[in-house]
């Protein structure tokens, strides 16, 4: 199984902010969404970066003014990406090692969806589910 079929299923929506947005503005963003990261890119559509929980966090706790500081001050701008074809252990391995929850997937240098550590769980869950069922199935013809 491979990220294209994640995506098949999650769809390719995409959420983006611009990296001179506010703080503040990016929060009501991922609250609105009920997400926990949002790429940030420019007019070209462009990845410049990526923002996280976990950057608006760190971004509070070294300011009273973070909330009025752009996203680009904050964002993590090396972002690690994955092709289609890339297999569902793959991007869980680059997920763990890499300490991070989001992954923009490309194709052909072009942007076509992010998926999160909670569409790959949800994926490998199905699929367990699947082969569960498929041996319980071969045990009782047998």
């Amino acid at each position: 199984m491979s990220v294209q079929d994640i995506l098949v299923q999650k769809g390719q929506h995409i959420e983006f902010i611009g990296p001179d947005v506010k703080i503040a503005q990016a929060i009501l963003h991922l609250a609105s969404k009920r997400i926990g990261a949002l790429l940030v890119m420019d007019d070209a559509r462009r990845i410049l970066g990526i923002l996280s929980e976990r950057d608006i966090i760190r971004a509070l706790v070294a300011g009273s003014h973070a909330l009025d500081d752009h996203v680009r001050d904050h964002m993590t701008s090396v972002v690690v990406t994955c092709p289609l074809n890339t297999s569902v252990a793959e991007v869980m391995d680059m997920m763990t090692r890499g300490r991070f929850r989001h992954i923009p997937v490309v194709n052909d240098d072009e942007l076509v969806g992010v998926i999160s550590i909670g569409d790959v769980v949800k994926h490998r869950l199905a699929e367990m589910e699947s082969e569960k069922s498929a041996i319980i199935a071969y045990i009782a013809a047998g």
